[in-house]
C-alpha cells in the first residue's frame, strides 16, 4: 500500500480503535420516583413540611412525580464525566436556596442533579463540577435510602455541592476527602469567599463510619458569617437480618451584630430484613435549631417514621410509610385560614406515603 494512502487512512484506523473503548465506558441511566402522600393536617396549600424543605412527598393528596431522572456517565479511565438531570417536585425544592444573579439562580440550575468531570490515577480521584454532597446519611435519590421521606438532618444539610473534590484511598478500608466549594448547597456564590469540606471514612463488610466537616463564609456580599459544621455517620450490620445507623450533627454560624446561631441534631435508624425482598425500617430523630437559622423558626423538631419496603427486583423499589413530626412551635400548615387569611399553623403533622421507584 502506498505511504500516502496509509497516511490518509490513519485517522479512520485510530477512530475505529478508540470508539469501542469509549462506548464500552458509556452508560445511560435514569428512573422515575412517583408517590401519593396524605397529610392529616390537610394543608390549605396542599404542601407538607416546612418552606424550602420536602424533597420527598411534598404534595398532599396527589399522585405525582417526586423525581424523574435521566443521565449519562463515562467511567473514568482515567478521565470520566457524569451528567444527570432531574424533574419533579423534589427538584423544585432542591435549588430554591440558589442565589439569584447573572447566569445563575434557581431557574438556571433547577433541572441539574449532577454535572462533573472526574480523573482517577491509582488511589487518587479528582472530581470537579456539581456532585453529591459528602455530608449526611441520606441520598437525594429515594431508592438509595432506608426510608422514603428524608430526615430533617437531611433536609437542612447539602444534597449537592459545587467545586473541586479530591479523594485518597489509603487501602481497602480507609479514605479521606478534601473539598474546595462555592458554598453550602449552592452552584452560584453570593459572596467572595470559598468553603472547605473534609471527610475521613472507614468501611468494611460489617460497619462503616465517616466524620464530615464544612467551614465557610455563608454571609451575603461583604457580610462575614463563618459557618462551622460537623457531621458523623455510623452504620453497623448487627446480623444478616438487622442493621442500624446513627447520625449526629452540630453547627455554628456567626451573625453580624448578634450572638452566633447554633443547631444540633441526632438520629437513629433500625432496619430489619424480613425476607429477601421485604424490609422494615424505624427512624427517630431530634433536631434543635436554637436560633431558627436553618428552619426559619427557633424550634426543636422531633420525628418518627416507620417504613415498609418491597423490592421485587433490583430495578424496582416500593415503599409504604407512616411519619409523624412535632415542633415546639406552630410551624405546620393547617386546613383553615386565620383572621388575616393566612393558613392556621399547627405544632405537628402526620403523613401516610406510598412511593414507587423504577430505575435503569
Amino acid at each position: 500500500m502506498p505511504l500516502s494512502k496509509l497516511v490518509s487512512l490513519l485517522p479512520h484506523l485510530l477512530l475505529s480503535q478508540s470508539e469501542p473503548s469509549v462506548l464500552s465506558r458509556l452508560q445511560v441511566e435514569g428512573g422515575v420516583d412517583a408517590y401519593y402522600g396524605y397529610d392529616f393536617n390537610r394543608p390549605a396549600s396542599a404542601t407538607s413540611f416546612l418552606p424550602g424543605t420536602g424533597t420527598t412527598a411534598r404534595r398532599h393528596n396527589e399522585v405525582t412525580v417526586n423525581l424523574a431522572s435521566l443521565g449519562v456517565s463515562l467511567a473514568p479511565e482515567p478521565v470520566g464525566a457524569r451528567v444527570l438531570l432531574g424533574f419533579g417536585t423534589g427538584m423544585d425544592v432542591l435549588h430554591r436556596a440558589e442565589p439569584a444573579g447573572d447566569a445563575t439562580g434557581p431557574d438556571v440550575w433547577r433541572y441539574v442533579q449532577q454535572a462533573s468531570l472526574s480523573f482517577v490515577e491509582g488511589p487518587l480521584t479528582l472530581e470537579a463540577g456539581i456532585f453529591p454532597s459528602h455530608i449526611g446519611l441520606e441520598s437525594f435519590q429515594s431508592q438509595l435510602n432506608w426510608t422514603y421521606t428524608r430526615s430533617w438532618m437531611g433536609e437542612f444539610s447539602p444534597y449537592y455541592q459545587t467545586g473541586l473534590k479530591g479523594t485518597w484511598r489509603f487501602n481497602d478500608h480507609w479514605s479521606a476527602q478534601l473539598h474546595l466549594l462555592n458554598g453550602w448547597q449552592t452552584i452560584g456564590d453570593n459572596n467572595s469567599g470559598k468553603a472547605l469540606g473534609t471527610q475521613v471514612a472507614y468501611a468494611s463488610d460489617r460497619w462503616s463510619a465517616a466524620v464530615n466537616t464544612f467551614v465557610g463564609n455563608e454571609g451575603t456580599g461583604t457580610e462575614e458569617a463563618l459557618r462551622l459544621f460537623i457531621d458523623t455517620v455510623l452504620t453497623l450490620k448487627l446480623t444478616d437480618v438487622v442493621s442500624v445507623a446513627a447520625t449526629a450533627d452540630a453547627g455554628r454560624q456567626a451573625r453580624p451584630g448578634a450572638d452566633a446561631a447554633l443547631w444540633y441534631a441526632a438520629g437513629a435508624n433500625v432496619r430489619v430484613r424480613l425476607a429477601r425482598a421485604v424490609a422494615v425500617t424505624a427512624r427517630a430523630e431530634v433536631y434543635r435549631d436554637r436560633d431558627g437559622l436553618l428552619s426559619g423558626t427557633a424550634q426543636t423538631l422531633t420525628e418518627g417514621t416507620l417504613t415498609l419496603e418491597l423490592k421485587p427486583t433490583e430495578r424496582l423499589t416500593l415503599k409504604a410509610e407512616a411519619r409523624h413530626d412535632r415542633s415546639t412551635r406552630k410551624v405546620f400548615e393547617g386546613p383553615t385560614p386565620d383572621a388575616d387569611g393566612l393558613p392556621r399553623q399547627r405544632p405537628h403533622q402526620t403523613l401516610l406515603v406510598v412511593g414507587a421507584v423504577a430505575c435503569f
